[in-house]
């Protein structure tokens, strides 16, 4: 499965040096992903203003990418796992740049939600690619830093999507922060075509049906850990504003979400040394971490400098979250890893889906102050399956070429 890059020579000096070229273009893609499903958060009443439509209307467009997303990752990834690999990743970003550019020009409001729900297929296809695609550039022992190098988009695009897009937007006018993203995909196909070496797809003996892959040891507690880590982070995540509003920082949400996007990259960056070293460790500090800040958060809400630290710790735990969980899974699945991590992609857009539904239904009944307690019992199912999958999961040592596992 593991092709070394070309450039790697037989000097155990080069084999070390990692192709960061072509890791920060698969990080590239990453960011539209996000920025791409984030944008219009940023833009609500401009695009609502624009279009003649509410608000709560205009936030249908991060639905419908969301929903793209969810519905066309597993199928899409079966369709594309016997082409090469390069074709899918420029077709993924050809699919942004096309439905990003619509969605940029289009004047009805309709087509808008069309063109957002296609480039949100078009992520659930990047998503399900990307982390085996980094990992096969690499020797086994560097995948995990190859991965956290690869995924390092995603916490800059969370932490700055939304208020980059807000910025853009009241410079330059909603539509403009859309042309912005179209031009960055046509920088990024130009990146990849110089610089993304280029693999086989799957041969039709290595391609094992999707419940098979489902069923290989070790998949269904990863999954079963993200939905869980997944659905307590988005549930304060989306409803961040009116949790921090009880320690009156309702004005300065935009610096609580700094904190935490600076937090992440600090965390990606731990994750990215100690993956390959500590990873049954690591998942199981950052769930351990989380639930005990969602516990202290249940008695300190209303003191603002607690609710920053405790922000600050949450963006730590989190930021390797990525890193940890899909080279987990990826290595419970071994070939089948394409395949998997497009389940992960439901499994995490989902919880996305899910985190906004169950919070809404916690402030509208008993307020913010329900989501710590919420976040505590989630995270603590979270760790207790991370914790019992010990045989096949999240195995304890250093990860190795013989701990390259399943579907061979």
């Amino acid at each position: 499965m593991h092709v070394t890059h070309p450039e790697c020579g037989a000097s155990r000096a080069d084999s070390e040096r990692l192709p960061v070229a072509a890791l920060l273009a698969l990080a590239m893609t990453g960011f539209i992903c996000i920025a791409s499903e984030t944008l219009p958060a940023g833009l609500l009443p401009l695009m609502a203003e624009g279009l003649a439509i509410t608000s709560p209307m205009a936030g249908q467009t991060v639905t419908a990418y969301a929903l793209g997303s969810l519905l066309a990752a597993i199928p899409l990834t079966i369709a594309t796992r016997h082409w090469r690999r390069r074709s899918v990743l420029l077709l993924t970003i050809a699919g942004f740049l096309v439905f990003n550019t619509l969605t940029a020009v289009a004047t009805d409001f309709t087509l808008i939600l069309v063109a957002r729900f296609c480039a949100g297929m078009a992520a659930g296809l990047a998503w399900s690619l990307l982390a085996g695609y980094a990992r096969r550039m690499v020797a086994v022992h560097q995948q995990g830093r190859a991965m956290a190098i690869a995924m390092v988009g995603t916490p800059i695009a969370l932490s700055l999507g939304v208020p980059l897009g807000a910025w853009l937007g009241a410079a330059l006018g909603w539509r403009s922060a859309f042309g912005v993203m179209s031009a960055l995909c046509v920088v990024l196909i130009v990146w990849v075509l110089a610089k993304v070496p280029d693999y086989p797809g799957q041969s039709g003996r290595q391609r094992l049906p999707l419940g098979r892959v489902l069923s290989t040891p070790g998949v269904r507690p990863v999954l079963g850990t993200v939905v869980m880590w997944m659905l307590a982070h988005n549930i304060l995540y989306t409803y961040i504003a009116p949790f921090v509003a009880q320690a009156g920082l309702q004005a300065r949400v935009d610096l609580v979400l700094l904190v935490f996007g600076l937090a992440a990259l600090a965390g990606i960056w731990i994750a990215g040394r100690l993956v390959d070293s500590h990873l049954r460790a690591m998942v199981l500090a950052s769930l351990g971490g989380f639930a005990m800040l969602s516990l202290g958060l249940a008695w300190l809400a209303e003191q603002p400098l607690a609710v920053i630290v405790a922000v600050a710790a949450w963006g730590l735990s989190f930021g390797g979250a990525a890193t940890l969980l899909q080279t987990a899974l990826a290595d419970a699945a071994g070939d089948s890893a394409d395949v998997a991590l497009s389940m992960n992609v439901v499994a995490w857009n989902g919880a996305i889906a899910g985190g906004g539904l169950v919070g809404g239904v916690l402030l509208d009944s008993w307020g913010p102050a329900a989501f710590p307690w919420t976040m505590v019992a989630l995270l603590t199912a979270g760790f207790a399956i991370a914790w019992s999958s010990k045989a096949h999961g999240f195995r304890p040592g250093a990860r190795s070429a013989g701990g390259h596992h399943g579907g061979h």
